[in-house]
């Protein structure tokens, strides 16, 4: 049984909104993540997670996460799918909701019984789907991530970046369509294939991979996220509901930094090649006033500017909530006009390693900056 449960709609909802923070932008939706919970919740199934070290070293972990980009569908695209002669009542589809079909899909195909999953990142869809997955399915999910954040990729997982196999892949789209990838060259090219596979399907996809034994997935999980994803939420719901300020609750719970503090002034995006690709202007306010903010984003965060000069960058999370309400956007939710705040957070150190930077800090993005840590970037703020 699960160690820390959800048993209700606000256990649900502070889960996801805490996760939907340390998504950075990306991670899936909150209503995604709250629609899958709150519906295995309704069936009676007990959601919740266990400690890291409740599972077997020599029994068989899974990763089921879900891929593709978080634009939205355009009538255009809506109009094309029905070329295809596809059920158009799946156009409601949230991706996670096969989550539990592709990890069966994958043990059919190794032969391997899974004893529990980690979720492959945090934010609200994706971390909230495999713990959904998990309740259907029968296995405990643990209480930790491969990432300690969202990210766009798996190559920037730790898993990839310590050198643990994440195929052979299942994937199921929102048709029911399964797929495996049994071998690739590299990891980029594993990628590559997942993501176009999302893009087929048009709505995303549900994948499963990174089957390793227990003492395997130890060695690169980040332990205790799912608890800290939970008792984030529960700390800005709180604030909202005994009037304190819940932005500055988050800075306290995370110890994170105030980047700015502004309205979106405005947005650009795109969505190519299986990913939400955009950037947001903020002009500053308050004790902010007389600057100018420029996020940029692949699904997440990775790099902010404030007046052309490079303030804080990935690894390090860059998260941009509601400024009154502390509630956090996905990149898809934010709109010009909102009033928004910025906080960055550290990420975990692993990331930190020459391993990690190779894959997540700006020039892994094709940009020629330098990493420089948060806590010693604000010193030049």
């Amino acid at each position: 049984m699960p160690d820390r449960h959800l048993e209700t709609l606000h256990d649900i909802e502070d889960f996801v909104r805490g996760g939907t923070f340390y998504g950075t932008g990306g991670g899936g939706d909150f209503d995604r993540g709250v629609k899958i919970l709150k519906k295995h919740l309704d069936m009676g199934l007990s959601l919740g997670w266990v400690d890291v070290g409740a599972i077997a070293d020599d029994e068989y972990t899974m990763c089921p996460f879900t891929m593709g980009s978080l634009a939205t569908i355009t009538d255009d695209k809506a109009a094309f799918m029905r070329t295809f002669e596809i059920d158009e009542s799946q156009f409601g589809y949230r991706r996670g909701e096969h989550l539990a079909d592709a990890a069966k899909a994958l043990e059919r195909y190794t032969g391997k019984k899974a004893s529990s999953y980690v979720p492959i990142e945090l934010g609200g869809g994706n971390a909230g789907s495999c713990v959904a997955a998990a309740a259907k399915n029968g296995v405990p999910v643990v209480d930790g991530d491969f990432t300690g954040r969202a990210i766009p990729e798996i190559t920037q997982t730790l898993p990839s970046i310590f050198g643990k196999p994440v195929l052979p892949l299942s994937s199921c789209d929102a048709w029911h369509d399964i797929c495996f990838i049994d071998s690739a060259v590299n990891l980029k090219m594993a990628e590559r294939i997942g993501k176009q596979i999302s893009v087929a399907g048009f709505l995303g996809c549900d994948m499963a991979g990174f089957m390793m034994k227990g003492s395997e997935m130890k060695e690169v999980v980040v332990p205790g996220t799912l608890t800290c994803a939970l008792d984030l939420g529960k700390a800005i719901r709180k604030a909202n509901e005994e009037g304190h300020n819940p932005v500055e609750a988050i800075v306290e719970y995370t110890k994170g930094y105030f980047v700015a503090v502004g309205t979106v002034s405005r947005k650009d995006w795109y969505d190519k090649d299986g990913y939400y690709w955009g950037t947001h202007e903020i002009v500053g306010e308050g004790g902010y006033a007389g600057r100018t903010y420029k996020i940029w984003f692949k699904n997440e965060n990775h790099i902010c500017w404030r007046d052309g000069k490079v303030l804080v960058t990935s690894p390090d999370l860059i998260s941009i909530v509601d400024a009154r309400t502390g509630w956090p956007f996905t990149n898809n939710q934010v709109q010009e006009g909102d009033r928004v705040a910025v906080i960055s957070t550290r990420c975990n150190e692993r990331h930190r390693t020459k391993e990690g930077l190779e894959v997540l800090a700006p020039r892994a993005f094709g940009y020629d900056i330098d990493y420089v840590p948060v806590e010693e970037a604000v010193k030049e703020w």
